[in-house]
């Protein structure tokens, strides 16, 4: 299927590994020039030279990259200093620390919302209105699995994640999608990233199991007996990002191999 979205701008962040390289990656597969944002600047630029030598060639794709803390002011501004406008933004950032939330003081939240909330909302903030005035926008806000279903160590992420479901659930629906602009979160379950092999290593520590021990554990709790991996995360994010997906908006569209248990 031709997405049509070849030659349109993306941002991407949290783009140098994980879920935010799926997304890139899949992006510029179809076509769309990406700009990649990361903190770490040797990874970020060794993922954005795979892609440029994987698929700019075949696809006439760009990829820059930015190495730069999105979820800072100055971030920000150092990635719209190299390009202001995109047609696709891909908000993403590093899930905030597991733990009791008794342990949790004042700067730990404001961090979490920071991070989780605040920058995905000042992301959506600088380009809608761009989108809108060229008649195409797509904003892929990259949540969790969370959101629908709360984790108890994750509190700092619940919350967070949680108001920015709430935001994008009215900014979503407030006239932008007539102006060809649509906005969705993608609600990941348990991939093979960093972040699951982080929690499973601090469950490892407090239970005196092994991390594949608990891995296995957690297998057994998905209907598909498997983790994701980023390469079918980032196909959804491009699906949604699409000519085709025009009509889905303010959804929040959960890949987790079927693990929720609810109806709706």
């Amino acid at each position: 299927m031709d997405l049509g979205i070849a030659g349109k701008w993306a941002l991407v962040c949290g783009s140098s590994k994980g879920l935010g390289l799926g997304c890139a990656q899949a992006l510029v597969q179809e076509g769309v020039n990406v700009m990649m944002v990361a903190r770490g600047a040797e990874q970020l630029q060794a993922s954005a030279s795979k892609l440029i030598a994987s698929y700019a060639d075949s696809t006439g794709a760009s990829v820059l990259f930015c190495a730069q803390d999105i979820t800072t002011e100055a971030g920000r501004a150092a990635v719209f200093a190299m390009r202001p406008d995109f047609d696709i933004v891909v908000t993403n950032a590093g899930g905030p620390p597991t733990g009791d939330f008794r342990d949790w003081d004042r700067e730990d939240w404001i961090q979490a919302v920071d991070a989780n909330m605040l920058t995905p909302i000042d992301l959506i903030k600088a380009t809608v209105d761009g989108m809108a005035q060229r008649g195409f926008g797509r904003i892929v806000n990259i949540t969790s699995s969370s959101v629908k279903a709360p984790i108890d160590v994750l509190g700092l992420s619940n919350g967070a994640r949680s108001g920015l479901t709430g935001f994008v659930a009215g900014v979503a629906r407030s006239g932008l999608a007539a102006q060809g602009v649509t906005i969705n979160n993608l609600l990941p379950g348990v991939f093979d990233t960093d972040r699951i092999k982080t929690v499973l290593q601090g469950n490892a520590k407090k239970t005196g199991q092994t991390v594949e021990a608990l891995a296995d554990a957690r297998r057994k709790t998905i209907p598909a007996r498997r983790f994701g991996n980023i390469e079918e995360f980032g196909a959804i994010c491009a699906f949604l990002c699409s000519v085709q997906a025009g009509y889905i908006n303010g959804q929040n569209v959960l890949a987790d191999g079927g693990a929720y248990p609810g109806t709706y």
